[in-house]
Formats: structure tokens, sequence, C-alpha cells
């Protein structure tokens, strides 16, 4: 019998079929697709099933199941030995079942098969690999214990055992391979909780010093201590129980200062959470950290007076993109599972880029923005940033909905699905109509980079079963003249935040903090232009926000129709990240999702030369979030770009 080869990871194809195999039934017909394995130096031999010496539905003797599930356990860095079901004969089912169960020391559990009788010898054993998704019936209701195992359901078994056997690795760690670990016993919250925060001392404190990181919860251990002893008594809440989460410093938290990056709120502590903050809570997460941000959410480099420059983890030298350029840097760099950003004209989605992320801009309206100091209400959003989009889409779940003291959410009624984690399928880009933005697509010099990365990305969204057209959006030029309004709102927004506050406020207005003094002197100008603006009642204010929205909306949808598309595809960005110290361009692409109140999904494309971060970004119709998570998880499943920061291992 060849030796079960080890180099699972560099062979992507059969690693997305043993990991699509944990959820489904154990059959010849669908574990061949995972069977062919290749080793690396004198580990191992080649061994595909095509070859005729060893056919798919050849039935495996006993003895070979054991050498491959125990090179199996070895290779993943396990002690777990099998002993051989009945030697020199096949193996059933339900042998192999037991095998597994007392290999890898499973608890006993109950099963649900007619077929397995209760009081059968080997019916806690099937229930034990099947509740720890190692083996599962043939279909609902049959285990088929009798069934012969074949090679091609052993290979799939021995793969499914490797995986279990892997011990956790933190860096790159998903919500699912987490609860997986804490479902295994591999790791607990509270183990979980105290490697981030050496991770943080390591990176963020010390070493490269990210500076990413304004405030540690103080209860974070506490917390997730009293979470791994709710999962053991009664279950866990959903899929953010125990996940460590990494919030932007404009997000109201009760038990930690709300500081928007200034030092003139370094003391400021809200009486209650943000929405989406509570949501989080609620659903079980740990808010791990308060994330750095460009003070006040005004620019693109991520600079405040309370928190300094924050560095980008795969290039020290260059910015890490803004306002939510912490949030994005601390997530690149593990520093928690999911993070926290918030939008107004490409806050989420320009640090995603720079830090090699997935970002949410959501529909205006769909997440509340209570507890959020706002920039400018008519464009703001909060949203998240991770690294991956299924991870993305657990965190829209909680996040989402009906809020009472933000109104906007009133419209998101009706319009929100069970669950957005239903729309992840990788082949999502079949038949998909995908419109090519060609014109937002940079052609200056400094542009290139860029441009020649998403050019190869519109080719892989083809590839990938799309239809792409190029498209050319009416009225551009008129849209992206129309200004941002955090020039108007702002003052008037922050003031009223600042009243809610009431006497925890150290400030009451932006007069006062402009007085103080407590603030990066490089945004005095900025500061001062918005306090001296009297009213919003002014017709220049009252046009913008009735034509510059009318007039993005009519475009963007008039285009759709008329190409019956599904989305329209850009640049995020249009330049890569910048050196710290030089002028920071990230084009003006991001403005359509704000205008409009559309939302947008940006993802990984890819690397530069110089190695630094570009990303495509979907767009879609209001409230089409299930669609851009369906197309930009087909996109990253289909082309894995992401690539975890060397400064950072």
């Amino acid at each position: 019998m060849p030796n079960l080869l080890s180099s699972w990871k560099k062979h992507s194809a059969a690693l997305l079929a043993g990991a699509l195999l944990l959820t489904g039934p154990l059959t010849a017909s669908t574990a061949a697709a995972a069977a062919v394995y290749q080793g690396e130096s004198s580990k191992a031999i080649e061994l595909k099933l095509g070859d005729a010496s060893i056919a798919p539905d050849k039935l495996i003797p006993s003895a070979e199941l054991k050498k491959l599930f125990d090179q199996s356990a070895k290779l993943a860095g396990g002690d777990a030995t099998f002993k051989a079901a009945t030697k020199g004969t096949t193996v059933t089912r339900k042998d192999a079942a037991v095998m597994i169960a007392e290999g890898l020391h499973l608890s006993p559990a109950a099963e649900p098969y007619k077929d397995v009788p209760d009081k059968a010898s080997y019916a806690s054993s099937v229930g034990a690999v099947m509740e720890a998704k190692l083996m599962l019936g043939v279909n609902q209701t049959n285990f088929a214990p009798n069934q012969s195992l074949t090679y091609a359901g052993a290979y799939a078994l021995a793969y499914r055992i490797y995986n279990y056997s892997m011990p956790f690795l933190l860096p790159e760690a998903t919500i699912a391979s987490i609860q997986q670990a804490v479902g295994q016993g591999k790791l607990t919250y509270k183990e979980l909780v105290q490697q981030y925060l050496d991770r943080i001392e390591k990176y963020d404190d010390q070493g490269i010093k990210l500076n990413a990181i304004l405030t540690i919860n103080p209860k974070a251990l506490e917390i997730a201590e009293e979470l791994d002893k709710e999962r053991a008594a009664s279950g866990i809440r959903g899929p953010l129980h125990g996940i460590p989460v990494i919030v932007k410093d404009n997000y109201d938290t009760n038990d930690m200062p709300t500081t928007a990056g200034c030092l003139c709120l370094k003391d400021s502590i809200p009486s209650e959470d943000a929405d989406q903050v509570a949501k989080l809570k609620a659903a079980g997460a740990i808010i791990l950290a308060k994330a750095n941000l460009h003070e006040f959410a005004f620019g693109i480099t991520t600079s405040s007076s309370l928190g300094g420059q924050t560095l980008n983890p795969y290039a020290l030298d260059h910015y890490p993109g803004g306002s939510s350029g912490g949030t994005g840097a601390a997530i690149a760099a593990n520093f928690g599972v999911i993070g926290m950003g918030t939008d107004t004209g490409g806050s989420i989605r320009i640090p995603s880029t720079y830090n090699s992320l997935v970002g949410i801009r959501p529909t205006i309206g769909l997440s509340s923005r209570d507890g959020i100091i706002p920039l400018a209400l008519s464009q703001d959003v909060g949203g998240p940033m991770t690294r991956t989009v299924a991870d993305a889409a657990i965190v829209l779940d909680a996040t989402v909905g009906y809020d009472p003291d933000d109104v906007a959410t009133a419209a998101s009624i009706s319009r929100i699905p069970s669950s957005y984690t239903s729309y992840l399928d990788a082949k999502g880009l079949k038949g998909a109509r995908i419109g090519v933005a060609t014109e937002l697509f940079g052609t200056a010099e400094a542009e290139q980079p860029t441009t020649e990365v998403v050019q190869a990305a519109v080719k892989d969204l083809a590839k990938l079963g799309a239809v792409t057209v190029d498209i050319t959006i009416p009225n551009l030029k008129e849209i992206m003249a129309y200004p941002s309004l955090s020039g108007y709102e702002f003052k008037f927004q922050l003031n009223e935040y600042l009243a809610e506050l009431g006497s925890r406020a150290p400030y009451h207005s932006l007069t006062e903090i402009i007085a103080s003094g407590q603030f990066d002197k490089s945004m005095e100008a900025s500061l001062k232009t918005r306090d001296a603006r009297q009213s919003l009642n002014t017709e220049d204010y009252k046009d913008i926000v009735l034509f510059r929205t009318k007039t993005t909306k009519d475009a963007l949808l008039k285009v759709m129709a008329d190409n019956k598309l599904d989305a329209i595809v850009y640049p995020s960005t249009t330049q890569t990240a910048a050196l710290i110290g030089e002028a920071q361009s990230a084009g003006g692409n991001n403005r359509l999702s704000p205008f409009s109140g559309f939302p947008a999904i940006t993802v990984p494309a890819g690397y530069t030369a110089e190695g630094l971060g570009a990303s495509i970004e979907f767009l879609g119709r209001e409230y089409s979030e299930p669609t851009l998570i369906k197309l930009a998880y087909s996109y990253e499943q289909g082309t894995k770009h992401r690539v975890a920061p060397v400064l950072a291992p």
C-alpha cells in the first residue's frame, strides 16, 4: 500500500474537495474528488485514484486502513493510533466509525439514523464521528453501517482525520476554524484571547510596532472565561460565541473610552454601546480592543493625536489606508478574528484594499449608525472588515436590522435574508453578468500597477463563469464632481453626539474642542472651516442631498437594467498605499456607493510588483448584499489571493 501523501496544502483542488466533504455524506462518488494526494521529498510517494493499480471502488483491507489513518494523524502532528477492525478483511462503515472514535478518543454521542439500532455496540461511535463531522450518513436517515468501505471513501476519511488532528494555528484563523477547534477541545476562548493579546504585545507594542490599537479591553480574558463556562453549560449562542472583535474607536463602548482618535475624547466613556456593538456582544462576541483611526475619520492615512501614525503590516513605510486603518492593519496582522470599520466615503474599502482584506460597505439603512461618532450621516455606515468573505457574512448576520434610534433602518424590514451565509456559493459567478466600469480604471503612471492587477481580476471573473460586459456609467463626470457632505454635516452632527453624552461629555461642541487645542494640529484648518458653517438650511446643501443622490442612483440603475447586470465591478482604489510622508490618493471610485446609498464589497485581487495590495469592488442595487456576497465569495474561492503579511508571522 503506498503511503498517504502529505502535501494537501499544495493541492488546492484536493483540499477544497476534502473541506466540502466535511459537511456532506461520505460516498464513493463524492469521496473520489478528495482522494488525490501528492507527497513531498522522501516522506511519501505519489498516489492517484486514477492509477489502474488502485481503483476508487476497490474495497480497502482493514490493515491498510489502519496504516492510512495512522499516517494521517502523524502527518498532522497528532499522536493518535488506530486499531485494525478485523484482521485481513475488508472494513464496513460501522467498523470505520469504531476505529475513528476509539483512535481519536471521541466522546460517545447519540445518533439519529434509522438503520443503527440504539443498543448496537457501535451506535455511540457512529454518534461520535457524526458529531465531530468526521463521518456522516449516506443520507439524512441512514448510515449504511454494513456497507463496505472503498479506497475512495478511505482517502476522504483520512483527509478528515488529518484535518481533525491538525493543531490550532492562530494566524489566519477563521470563525469556523476557531469554533471547530473549541468543539474538539483543542482551544478555549480564554486561550484564544490570550493568544491575540500576546500578538498585540509582540507586533503592535513592540517589534514592528504597527501602532494599530488604542485600547485593550481589560476584562477580555474574564469575559472569555465566562463564555467558556456558558458553552459548557448551555451550548454555543451562535458562530460569534467567544470570537474576539477589534472595533474602530468611533463606535461607542460602555466599558472603554470612545475617542475618534482625538485627545479631546481620551477619557470619554459613553453610557451605552453602539447598536452594532451591542448586537455583537449579544451574539457572544468579545470586544477585544479599540483601533486607531484617522482622527474623526477625516482622512485616509490613519494618523491621530491620540494614537499617532498606524503602519501598513505589508510595508511598514507605507500608509495602511483610512480612515479605518487601525482596524485594517490589526485584522491583517491577526490581532483579532474580525474588525468593524466605518465608511463615509471609502473608509472601510480603502484600508481593506491596502491590508488585503474583505470589506463590506452595506446599504444605508441595513445596519444602525446609532452610537457611532458621525462624520456625515447622509453617507455614514458601519460594517465588517475580515480576512474572508465567509466571516464578513457571519458578522453581517449579527449586526443588521431595525433600530428605532436610527430611522434609516426602518427601510431594511423584510429585506434581510435569514442568513447571508446562505449565499456563500463557490460557483456563484457562473452565469452572472458583471458590468466592468472601464472608465474607473486608472490610466496615469501611478495608477498602472493597480490597473494591471484589476485587469487580470476581470479575466479571472470570466474564467470563473461570469459574463463580463464593458459599460459606461451615465453622467459619471457630473456624479464625481459632487463633494462629500462631511464638510457640511460634521459640526452639527458631532455637536448632537456630544449632547447625547450628557454630563459625560468632556466638551460640548466643536467650538470648544477647537478652543482646547486637544486635537491633531494638522486638522485645525479643516475643523475651523466646518465649525464656521452656520446652518444646513442652505440651497447648495439641499441641492447636493437631492440631486447628487438621484443622479447617482438613476445612473447606476439604468446601466444595470440596460445591460441586465447583477453587479458592477471596478478597482476599489486606483492607487496603492503611498509612502508615509507622501500624498495619498485612492481615486474617486469609492464615491459611487455612498453617493447612491447602494452596497459595495471589496475583495483582494492580488499584489503589485512592490508587494502592495490591490482589490476589486463589486457594487449592486440597494439591499443586494446577498448577491454581492455570492459573487465575492466565488471570486475569493476561485483565486485565493490573500496572503498574510510576512512581517507578523
